[in-house]
């Protein structure tokens, strides 16, 4: 029993959705009605700016280390990272923001913060690489996530190594659209790196 409710706490956890929170208490917008209608860091920032994006990303990026210290906190046997795959499956689909949650990116980086933080700076640390050449976010977020895989395999880890692995599926998978904007030469591109 124990178990299960530590896995509905992730999922609800997963499922705070930080941009709408911040968007309808700070702003009075609902950020679903602009941009991209995600509710993840990148939509925050092109519509509510630097200060209201910051905030969104390091709420989401917690919620992923949060909820891999859960089974810590809680003194239970269970692996760190499935509470973490289940909160960025609530945030992916949170049941507080009728099921339309953000693309996974930040929630997934909590997840390395708490259990391999050095791979967490070292994916950061791909990404805006990767954003200073591209300017695409979608597409750097794709890359360090392939970095991710890549490098867990030395780790010799096998649960990062599925998780991970996950992870960047799923985040793949969510910016199906980004990757046909970026075909196309429409998706937009960040100006302050």
């Amino acid at each position: 029993m124990q178990y299960a409710l530590i896995l509905i706490a992730a999922y609800l956890l997963g499922s705070i959705p930080s941009g709408l929170i911040v968007g309808k208490l700070f702003y009075g917008k609902d950020i679903r009605q602009h941009g991209s209608g995600n509710l993840g860091g990148t939509n925050t920032f092109r519509t509510l700016g630097i200060k209201a994006g910051i905030a969104v990303t390091l709420a989401d990026i917690l919620k992923g280390t949060l909820a891999v210290y859960l089974p810590v906190i809680f003194g239970l046997e269970m692996h760190q990272l499935l509470p973490g795959i289940i909160a960025v499956i609530g945030h992916m689909f949170p049941i507080f923001a009728g099921f339309r949650g953000g693309k996974a990116v930040a929630t997934s980086g909590g997840i390395l913060l708490g259990y391999a933080p050095l791979l967490f700076l070292l994916v950061v640390l791909v990404f805006f690489l990767s954003l200073k050449i591209s300017k695409y976010v979608s597409l750097s977020s794709m890359i360090a996530g392939v970095f991710a895989v890549i490098y867990s395999l030395f780790l010799k880890d096998p649960p990062l190594i599925i998780v991970v692995t996950a992870l960047v599926l799923f985040v793949i998978i969510r910016h199906k659209a980004n990757l046909s904007r970026i075909r196309n030469k429409t998706e937009p591109k960040v100006k302050w790196i």
